[in-house]
């Protein structure tokens, strides 16, 4: 008779299961939103081909006097221009919020995990709110595309890393 072996993750130091790292939204808001039509404000000769660019940043912070309670902020800047003369057709600033709490995280693992995994909960959300607001604006309705926050990340790290090694060393 064969015995049969018990495929568990390894125990916890104290002999417990570890617990599987928790995300859980406790709040969403946008905190500051601009919408801005150029191309209602003057008019736009041939035709128009529009060219969009999508910027993102990230900021995560720990909510003073709340326990695992963290805020995620992502600001989000989407420019429309024409391909052929570079006009503005619009503009969009939306800073996007979320209040999260966050458990079984170790503090290694909490500045990745904070702008990487709250950013995908938000982001259903910011893209209806894209959606929306250009096509209330008078264009059509703006779909973003799915962002890549693990790259986006990475590219962040690789940045701060860069900026370091520019900066001059020594005191003075």
């Amino acid at each position: 008779m064969a015995e049969t072996e018990n495929q568990t993750q390894p125990a916890a130091p104290n002999g417990e299961q570890p617990s599987m790292p928790q995300i859980r939204p406790l709040a969403q808001f946008i905190r500051d939103m601009s919408f801005e039509n150029a191309l209602a404000q003057r008019s736009l000769k041939g035709q128009v081909q529009p060219d969009v660019s999508v910027q993102v940043s990230l900021d995560a912070k720990k909510r003073e006097g709340a326990e695992d309670q963290y805020e995620v902020i992502g600001k989000f800047t989407v420019r429309s221009k024409n391909k052929d003369s570079e006009d503005m057709l619009f503009l969009l600033e939306l800073e996007y919020g979320g209040i999260f709490q966050v458990s079984n995280v170790n503090e290694q693992q909490l500045h990745p995990f904070l702008l990487i995994e709250a950013p995908r909960l938000m982001f259903p959300y910011i893209r209806r709110i894209v959606s929306d607001v250009t096509h209330d604006g008078g264009f059509p309705p703006l779909n973003l595309e799915p962002i890549d926050f693990v790259q986006l990340y990475r590219q962040g790290i690789a940045q701060r890393a860069q900026a370091k090694q520019g900066q001059p060393s020594g005191t003075a």
